[in-house]
């Protein structure tokens, strides 16, 4: 079963909207579960003092070595990484979702403040992973997005299974638009294509479009596309326009 264990100062965040829809059900099922670790437990002195001034000066506080280490060495990792949520780590994406979603877990380490002393860092091998350039009060919202990203590839937890193969990210495209009733809505109908029951034509329109949309919004992620063996350019132009 896949393990979320999360080391945070304010372990009252989760569940959050890791506890609703199909993750709450999921969990409710034992398909995974999460336990939050306290970090203020581990704090010293008569106040449970968790931060100190920065080596060196400068605003703010930042999470001291031996209060953090106390509390990743009360988690019995078993195989799961230890991940510190940082704005300088590496971008969090759907293969890394896909690749903890084929382990037993992942411990997170939520920080706060001006973030964690880089001994610790150091000292317990720790990954750095980041939810995108910009910077949150604490890695909480980080950590609920990578379980929900990682939890819903989870055998048994998406309601449909066969539409996780469609997403966006998953063949290194933008997913195409979609469509549904009423067939037209406030003058714009819905593509011809989609509503012909030729399922060659609405598989091709998807693929097409996929192209185009992420040509023209990622050109990062179309560049890379292209350099893989199944890249064709999109046929007929933005056929999603």
């Amino acid at each position: 079963m896949f393990k979320a264990t999360l080391i945070t100062l304010v372990p009252d965040a989760f569940p959050g909207p890791l506890g609703v829809s199909i993750l709450g059900r999921a969990e409710e099922k034992g398909l995974w579960a999460h336990e939050t670790v306290d970090l203020r437990s581990f704090g010293v002195g008569k106040h449970r003092n968790v931060d100190d001034t920065p080596a060196g000066g400068g605003a703010g506080m930042v999470l001291r070595p031996d209060v953090a280490a106390a509390a990743i060495d009360s988690v019995a990792l078993e195989g799961r990484p230890l991940v510190y949520l940082s704005p300088r780590g590496k971008p969090f994406d759907q293969t890394k979702a896909h690749e903890w979603a084929s382990g037993p877990g992942v411990v997170f380490f939520c920080g706060r403040f001006e973030g964690l002393d880089e001994r610790v860092i150091e000292a317990r091998g720790m990954e750095e992973v980041s939810l995108g350039d910009f910077v949150l009060a604490g890695g909480e919202v980080a950590a609920m997005a990578f379980i929900e990203a990682t939890v819903r590839l989870l055998p048994g937890v998406a309601g449909n299974e066969a539409s996780l193969t469609e997403e966006s990210f998953e063949h290194g495209l933008l997913e195409h638009p979609h469509y549904t009733m009423p067939r037209e809505w406030e003058g714009r109908p819905t593509p011809e294509v989609l509503l012909s029951g030729d399922h060659k034509r609405i598989e091709e329109w998807r693929r097409n479009s996929a192209k185009a949309l992420t040509k023209q919004r990622r050109p990062d992620l179309y560049a890379a596309y292209s350099k893989t063996p199944e890249f064709q350019p999109p046929e007929n132009g933005d056929e999603h326009d």
